[in-house]
């Protein structure tokens, strides 16, 4: 069975070998086949490719893996709903049946983050909405989110977005008491 010219049996053969070691045993042949044959020339660069492009899809999907499509759905409902209290490791990885170490590397793998950095941009984005869709204070708007106080909510708010919380509410509440108004 062949694949774009390339056969099965050749990208077996290919991976019996070191990576490096294949990349350079195909870039010769691509080399060689150029001027005398360039239909094994093409054959030899779409293996290079694959092997490549396979390379960079293990490397950057980790040998682990990360959380199961479902674990992840769970995980992530679970951390939207209970954003107004602090949260531990243990109950989190109870959600996805994990012990606390496994699902903390396979967290990170999944969501690109560690679960405390992706809480507390859950919890920033939270307030965000609570900003711009009441009038609440700062400091109530700060424990809806599972934060400590007001204080808290500022330090993490400026760390992450470069501007006060109620800087950024003032800006973007103007911007929206600009916009046109639609009539009824």
């Amino acid at each position: 069975m062949e694949m774009d010219g390339t056969s099965f049996a050749a990208l077996a053969a290919d991976a019996s070998r070191g990576p490096a070691e294949t990349a350079e045993a195909l870039l010769e042949d691509v080399r060689r086949g150029l001027g005398r044959n360039p239909e094994a020339a093409r054959a030899a660069a779409v293996r290079l490719v694959t092997l490549l492009t396979l390379s960079a899809a293990t490397r950057g999907k980790g040998a682990r893996g990360g959380l199961a499509p479902w674990q992840k759905r769970r995980v992530d409902r679970y951390l939207r709903r209970s954003l107004h209290r602090p949260l531990r490791i243990e109950e989190l990885a109870e959600q996805a049946a994990l012990s606390a170490s496994h699902f903390a590397r396979a967290f990170k793998d999944s969501f690109g983050a560690t679960p405390q950095r992706y809480i507390t941009g859950l919890r920033l984005e939270r307030a965000q909405q609570l900003m711009l869709g009441t009038d609440d204070p700062l400091s109530q708007i700060a424990l809806a989110c599972g934060l400590a106080s007001q204080a808290h909510l500022s330090k993490l708010f400026r760390r992450w977005l470069g501007e006060t919380p109620s800087a950024w509410r003032r800006r973007h509440q103007t911007r929206a008491s600009l916009s046109p108004l639609t009539p009824p």
